[in-house]
């Protein structure tokens, strides 16, 4: 779609798009965010403590 094929009404709109800040662009843009808390079970999974462990004995890896 070239410019020049717009009628006038698509082009006062826009022009009234691109003059607008650039703030209330990105604010009708962002949808609400619904942050759920994380539980203790969910905590512990992300920093890998419920994970084996394993230890060499004898040039062979075991698990512990």
């Amino acid at each position: 779609m070239k410019f020049a094929d717009l009628n006038k009404e698509q082009i006062r709109k826009f022009n009234q798009l691109r003059r607008q800040p650039k703030i209330e662009r990105k604010q009708e843009n962002k949808r609400p965010k619904t942050i759920e808390p994380l539980t203790k079970r969910d905590w512990l999974k992300l920093m890998g403590t419920n994970r084996d462990t394993y230890k060499r004995v004898n040039g062979a890896v075991r698990r512990k």
